[in-house]
């Protein structure tokens, strides 16, 4: 297990790391900022840098993590990246079902990936996936999300560095994280692009989670909006820990 300090999770699982850039939210990847680090710490899983790898002896590790809890999988990574094997996203899926007594939170920049493979994947009720979006051009990955048959499907509005449409719909989404970027050349997010979207989520009934104002320095900026923090979640899920329902996907036509 490996705490972390994102405020929306409680735990990372990296069985995949390193990816590429494939929108204008990669410019500043916190990923490949860290990646770079700790290759230079001489830490073996990135000696290769941000090159993507597969661990194979990473696998199954949440099967061994008794506790229960909140795990992102591949923050440092994209599940859904190209040079993953259908095989390897497959064996993750099954580590996800078997280990019933975690949540898991699954976030992609390639939802037409996700869309093509979601009919071979077993979507128990402990799997939430989500896509990130950060600005108008990529709303498209609404649509695409919600062709996944996940209990919780859920938008990463991070880094937002657009306004979004408020006629958009969010319907069929759970809930939404908005957040700023941050770090050296971080990209300023405007008030209002936040607002707008937190009252598209009061319009329709999603919960919203404002992580973070961003910047060079975001603990300075803090995560206040509008003179409070923001941190609903989606409703509980109304089965016994036990249980692992599966939940099959509908999907059968290519993505447009």
């Amino acid at each position: 297990m490996k705490p972390t300090t994102i405020e929306w999770t409680d735990s990372t699982w990296n069985p995949v790391t390193g990816c590429n850039h494939v929108s204008i939210g990669c410019v500043n990847c916190y990923a490949e900022r860290m990646a770079v680090r700790l290759k230079a710490m001489g830490n073996p899983r990135y000696s290769q840098g941000f090159k993507l790898r597969m661990h194979e002896d990473l696998a199954d590790l949440p099967l061994r993590w008794i506790k229960p809890q909140t795990i992102f999988v591949n923050s440092m990574s994209d599940l859904f990246h190209e040079h993953v094997s259908d095989e390897f996203i497959k064996k993750i899926f099954t580590t996800m079902n078997k280990a019933h007594w975690h949540r898991f939170q699954l976030l992609t920049k390639r939802p037409f990936r996700m869309v093509k493979m979601a009919d071979q994947l077993t979507w128990s009720r402990n799997i939430w996936m989500g896509v990130t979006i950060e600005s108008q051009r990529y709303i498209h990955r609404i649509n695409l999300l919600r062709c996944v048959p996940a209990t919780v499907r859920f938008i990463s509005f991070e880094p937002l560095l657009s306004k979004v449409d408020t006629e958009t719909s969010l319907e069929g989404i759970h809930w939404v994280i908005v957040g700023g970027e941050s770090g050296l050349g971080a990209r300023s997010m405007d008030k209002q692009w936040v607002l707008d979207i937190q009252s598209m989520c009061d319009r329709d009934s999603t919960a919203f989670f404002f992580k973070q104002w961003g910047g060079i320095n975001r603990k300075k900026t803090g995560r206040m909006l509008e003179g409070k923090t923001w941190d609903a979640m989606p409703e509980p899920l109304r089965y016994p820990k036990s249980e692992n329902r599966i939940l099959h996907s509908g999907v059968n036509a290519t993505p447009q």
